[in-house]
């Protein structure tokens, strides 16, 4: 079967949203084996929103738009262009991770030649900071787009509000995209929201809202493109709310007590990743050998960063302080292995 008519999406990048997805994957399971194992101390992940991440972050200029993830967007950071290694460093408290120097918990992101803004762990802290973003970018006359994600946890904050409330009033171009997985660590969309959809807000701030399956990558990316295109094109902010579900508990800390097995196992039965294989064998882009290949090749490479992040040296204390103030020489990062030479995530390489 080939690609539908019209499909928004070249085969192409919807192969490499698989194979960043799987790599996504790869790594997320292998966090939560350091963490089980004492190695890692807290960790985070977004199982089940790989697609929604992946196929949104497509869309990007990369390293010319601005992304704002929040501590569960993995699958952005992979596809925007960061290593798993450099993951792993920040995950192992390694001082050579680019991103903090090992002082944040895993996943805080912070990338200036990415374009990538640094994740807080104060949930909404970073949708003001993409609304600034954008306004920079139209002061300064460019055309960068400001792009957020975040969970529907934080779509109730009073920053959210304001957020978005400042970008309607001046239409700026920044697309807000709440990863909706149903559930704010422990507490069910009915009791945190008193509409149906987060996209339902929209309206309220003059903007357009939609609210689309989350595990469909090409309709993310159809969603998010049009999104984007309109932010550019100087029509002002846009909503998405894309739909997915969360697979595991909320943290490596959290024992999911609040969720039924039957829900678990609903979560797990919405896993994007299986529906987007099949879409790609049913299409002839992938054949399940290569398919095999490919997870043992993710599991592999994600092993042999963790085996170089764990040789790395722990920070040094007497820079306990340093870069957290300007004249502060600037932090080393990390030398990263030969094989993530071009490595340009979902952009290819």
């Amino acid at each position: 079967m080939s690609a539908p008519a019209g499909s928004p999406i070249s085969e192409d990048l919807l192969l490499r949203i698989y194979r960043v997805a799987v790599l996504t994957r790869a790594l997320d399971h292998q966090l939560w084996l350091l963490t089980r194992q004492g190695r890692a101390g807290f960790v985070l992940t977004g199982r089940g929103h790989e697609i929604a991440q992946i196929a949104s972050a497509a869309t990007l200029r990369r390293g010319h738009d601005s992304a704002w993830p929040y501590y569960r967007d993995m699958g952005v950071g992979l596809a925007l262009g960061v290593t798993p290694y450099e993951i792993l460093l920040g995950a192992l408290a390694r001082a050579a991770d680019p991103h903090s120097g090992g002082r944040q918990l895993t996943m805080h992101l912070s990338s200036p030649s990415l374009r990538i803004g640094s994740v807080s762990s104060a949930i909404a802290a970073h949708l003001p900071h993409a609304v600034g973003a954008a306004y920079a970018a139209r002061v300064r006359g460019d055309d960068s787009v400001a792009v957020c994600w975040f969970g529907d946890g934080a779509a109730s904050e009073g920053a959210t509000h304001e957020a978005m409330n400042l970008a309607g009033v001046h239409r700026l171009p920044v697309v807000f995209i709440c990863e909706n997985n149903g559930i704010a660590i422990s507490v069910p969309l009915a009791l945190q929201m008193p509409v149906e959809r987060v996209s339902d807000r929209a309206a309220a701030y003059a903007m357009p809202g939609v609210s689309v399956d989350g595990t469909d990558a090409e309709t993310v990316y159809t969603v998010t493109r049009a999104a984007v295109e309109r932010a550019r094109g100087g029509e002002g902010p846009s909503l998405l709310e894309l739909r997915v579900p969360r697979i595991t508990p909320h943290s490596s800390q959290d024992d999911d007590a609040y969720r039924s097995d039957a829900q678990r196992a609903a979560a797990a039965a919405a896993d994007p990743l299986p529906r987007l294989r099949e879409t790609l064998v049913e299409r002839g882009l992938l054949g399940l050998d290569e398919d095999e290949g490919m997870v043992r090749a993710a599991r592999e490479q994600v092993i042999a960063d963790e085996d170089l992040a764990l040789a790395m040296p722990d920070p040094a204390p007497e820079r306990a302080r340093r870069w957290l103030h300007a004249g502060d020489p600037p932090h080393g990062g990390a030398v990263l292995p030969a094989r993530y030479a071009g490595w340009a995530g979902v952009f290819g390489d």
